[in-house]
């Protein structure tokens, strides 16, 4: 078994909405059937007793070793708790070649479950030990490393719960909510809205308790000191037990409370000092430690925390307790459980001998042992949840310390005897108002009642049924793809929307384009929907993308697909027939919203039958409005788009509205036939939009096809009186649709300019000149500047092979390069010809031609 390629799909993909690690993997004759190999199903359950097989994607084909990888793969990862639960193994047109598609929740975990897999299924076949528990660990220590932590972690899936999308930015605790205008970010449990100011005073001790007494909060008296013998003095100023901790710290780093002597106070100063050039020295409050959790105006959560401690049983050691205290599986080394393991440090052993013990230390039975004498989490306290018991005057106040501050989400420290009384009723007070504050606590409490905190900080960002999106259009088909997305984008702009568009020339943010090359892959979809500015976006969705990495978005709201044809880079990853393209192409209307509409093409029998996988509303387009699926759909009352004379019609139930294609320049009054198809699928995405048909209209009618607006599209350029057509057409579909509209367009002599493209098969090069040679007194090949794996002359060969058999075409001419093919082509032409060029490079070719020519 050879895995030859693997791969991450990042979003929705041909096989399902998961995110999933794709294999090619091969197998030799003996491992395409399990059975045929001697005990090695059962070396493998012996070695991996959970191990499930799911059933065959293909049936009547025998379990391949590829199937027991898909099962290892996948069942590592659910044995090392991850939630996944989809996988498929399915076998190529290639024989013993199989596609292995597995579910993951963190990339890297997949694709260490892949690499674990592949060692556990060699080691049955070679009868050699694997060790389970060891690859299990490992899963679960880098799925434990790299995934969100419980607080960011709660927020996200209150966002998911939402219909919010969102995107990790960092291997840390950066995500994006929302899209483009709409978005929201969140560190851990700070918001774009959290002020930096506000963050740095919560920072300042001191800074926040002057600014709460200033409010009339409650907090202990105190100062700041500059040395060990200042921090005494302060003490013995408040004259009563104090709290030593530095100015800036956090998580209870450097604190020391309930210390009375000169002795203690050095010690804590010292410790404080370590972390903070800048100490305090404060007044203790007796009572227990509390965290109000404040977002926005309310107070949504509170708990009691208590220190870390163990009970002496008379049994064991202080030492032996903690390690039994830490064999709790809710408790790990950092934040990314619900519980902190108990450490073992300078300031716990401190504290014991403050108590008379250390850790060898065997305490009576019952005994409270207090390991540090600061309640946080992340030194290994506990947490109670009293939500339900905080006093309005107490939640009143936490609300008011948060608002001083000027934070937006805010974890307020109190410490008193109990929450069900008004802080200034048993001496009580806030002692720390914290930014970013932790969120487990009130998540998985110790004790008591979780609280839906990442839910309330979601609500406040955004509100009522605000789910952050923005309007998207996705675009597919084999052509007419590039100028349904710019006639689409053209449209929404007209609506006022700052649009974000991608597509084979490169991405834009409005009229600016920020990247240039071939865009039309999810990579650039997801970079659009980052923008800031952008308030709509319409992606066009190329087959290749998909195939490589999903989808960039979860779902859109239309999905326009123009047509499916031949010639569209059929042979390459495994993609063999037009069958298996159309299976592609749908991904985006299998991703449509439920509230959302896919626009399909009614004449293309491929195309119409994805209606059935949409989970939205479908619109049909066609010319003929007595197409039998047209005539169907809109007997239903439901929206179809068609030619009805002199003008395109859109109709739903007895309604209608009727656009001349007068007033729709790209069509030249209606006699541009692949236009028209083009214009209709425009205006079925932006009816699903909503859009007012005002705004439609007057889109259609202020949108040229020129080589800015639409480079490579149909572009007209006149010259010597003669007429030049510059396009990108290039499979046969395309030419065709070319062919049809120069028909309708009158000329004296007719030539053409083409290559080929390498990667297309060969009876499609072919097809291109067949096609031609009908149509075109004259042809000029050229070779292309990107052979794309063919030999020097073998793309040329396949052309002229195509004109063997030409109806038309009498003059053929063979020259190396693009520039130099279209200067031979302007230097024969006379006024009233007809040329059209079948650019390659298009940018660089529309430039050079519009040098030359006059518009």
């Amino acid at each position: 078994m050879e895995i030859s390629r693997l791969r991450a799909l990042r979003g929705p993909n041909l096989w399902s909405r998961h995110t999933s690690i794709e294999a090619v993997v091969s197998c030799d004759e003996t491992e395409r059937n399990i059975a045929g190999l001697p005990n090695f199903e059962p070396q493998l359950r012996a070695r991996f007793p959970e191990l499930k097989f799911q059933e065959p994607a293909d049936p009547g084909h025998p379990l391949s070793m590829a199937h027991a990888l898909e099962a290892a793969a996948l069942c590592l990862q659910a044995q090392a708790g991850c939630p996944v639960t989809f996988s498929r193994a399915v076998q190529t047109v290639e024989t013993g070649t199989y596609q292995v598609i597995v579910e993951y929740t963190e990339e890297d975990v997949g694709r260490l479950a892949f690499e674990l897999a592949e060692e556990l299924c060699r080691s049955a076949v070679e009868d050699k030990p694997f060790d389970l528990d060891g690859a299990l660990a490992r899963l679960r220590e880098l799925d434990e490393d790299i995934r969100l932590g419980p607080s960011t972690g709660s927020i996200v899936q209150a966002a998911v719960a939402r219909g919010i999308p969102y995107r990790r930015l960092t291997e840390g605790s950066m995500v994006q909510f929302g899209w483009g205008s709409r978005q929201r970010r969140i560190q851990a449990a700070e918001t774009s809205r959290t002020s930096a100011i506000a963050e740095s005073i919560a920072q300042d001790k001191e800074l926040t308790k002057m600014l709460l007494h200033a409010a009339g909060v409650p907090v202990p008296n105190g100062r700041s000191v500059t040395d060990a013998e200042d921090a005494w003095k302060a003490a013995c100023e408040i004259d009563g037990p104090v709290v030593v901790k530095p100015r800036d710290g956090n998580q209870g780093k450097g604190v020391a409370v309930n210390i009375r002597t000169r002795e203690e106070v050095l010690a804590a100063f010292d410790v404080a000092y370590a972390i903070s050039t800048d100490v305090i020295v404060e007044r203790y409050i007796t009572g227990h430690d509390f965290r109000l959790l404040v977002v926005g105006d309310q107070l949504v959560a509170a708990a009691r925390r208590a220190p870390p401690q163990v009970t002496g049983d008379g049994k064991h050691t202080i030492g032996q307790l903690i390690e039994q205290v830490n064999k709790d599986p809710r408790r790990g080394d950092g934040h990314a459980t619900s519980l902190t393991k108990i450490r073992v440090d300078d300031i716990a052993r401190a504290t014991l001998a403050k108590q008379g013990y250390t850790t060898d230390s065997v305490p009576p039975n019952g005994q409270l042992i207090v390991l540090r004498n600061n309640a946080n989490l992340s030194t290994g306290g506990t947490a109670t949840d009293v939500t339900e018991d905080v006093h309005p005057d107490m939640a009143a106040r936490a609300v008011e310390a948060a608002q001083m501050v000027g934070l937006d989400i805010c974890g307020v420290d109190v410490v008193c005897e109990t929450v069900i009384k008004p802080l200034e009723d048993q001496g009580g007070g806030i002692v720390e108002v914290n930014a970013a504050p932790g969120l487990r606590m009130h998540l998985q409490p110790s004790f008591g009642k979780g609280r839906p905190v990442g839910e309330a900080i979601i609500s406040t960002m955004f509100k009522g049924d605000d789910d952050g999106r923005i309007p998207v259009v996705a675009v597919a088909g084999t052509n007419g793809k590039t100028t349904t997305v710019k006639l689409t984008a053209h449209i929404l702009a007209e609506n006022k929307y700052r649009v974000g568009m991608t597509g084979t020339d490169g991405v834009y943010i409005g009229d600016q384009r920020i990247d240039t090359g071939d865009c039309s892959g999810p990579r650039s979809a997801r970079n659009v929907l980052m923008h800031p500015d952008v308030d709509a976006a319409v992606f066009e969705t190329a087959r290749g993308g998909v195939l490589r990495e999903g989808l960039g978005f979860d779902r859109c709201n239309v999905a326009v697909v123009t047509n499916i044809g031949a010639g569209d880079h059929l042979g390459l990853n495994f993609i063999t027939t037009v069958e298996d393209l159309a299976v592609v192409k749908r991904v985006i209307v299998q991703n449509v919203a439920p509230n959302g509409m896919a626009v399909l093409n009614a004449v293309d029998p491929m195309v119409a039958g994805m209606a059935a996988v949409c989970p939205g509303s479908v619109t049909y387009f066609a010319k003929d409005v007595h197409h039998p699926i047209m005539t169907t759909h809109r007997a239903q009352g439901r929206r179809v788009v068609y030619v009805d004379g002199n003008a395109i019609v859109a109709a739903e139930g007895k309604r209608i509205h009727r656009i001349p294609l007068a007033n729709i320049p790209l069509t030249r009054n209606g006699t541009i036939g692949f236009q028209v198809d083009n214009a209709m699928a425009s205006i079925g995405a932006a009816w699903g939009l909503g859009l007012d048909w005002k705004v439609i209209e007057a889109g259609l009618k202020s949108f040229v096809s020129d080589a800015q607006s639409a480079p490579g599209r149909f572009n007209l350029f006149s010259y010597n009186g003669a007429t030049l057509i510059a396009d990108y057409g290039h499979n046969p579909d395309a030419i065709q649709a070319l062919v049809n509209a120069i028909e309708s367009m009158p000329a004296k002599r007719r030539s053409v300019v083409i290559s080929g493209a390498g990667d297309r098969r060969d009876i499609d090069i072919v097809r291109q000149t067949e096609i031609l040679g009908d149509a075109f007194d004259s042809v000029i090949l050229y070779e292309d500047q990107c052979q794309r794996g063919r030999e020097d002359g073998e793309v040329i060969a396949l052309l002229r092979q195509g004109l063997a058999n030409a109806k038309r075409t009498k003059a053929v001419q063979e020259l190396r390069g693009e520039f130099v093919a279209i200067d031979a082509a302007l230097k024969d032409l006379s006024e009233g010809d007809l040329c059209l060029i079948l650019i390659d490079q298009v940018d660089e070719a529309l430039a050079y031609i519009g040098e030359r020519a006059t518009k």
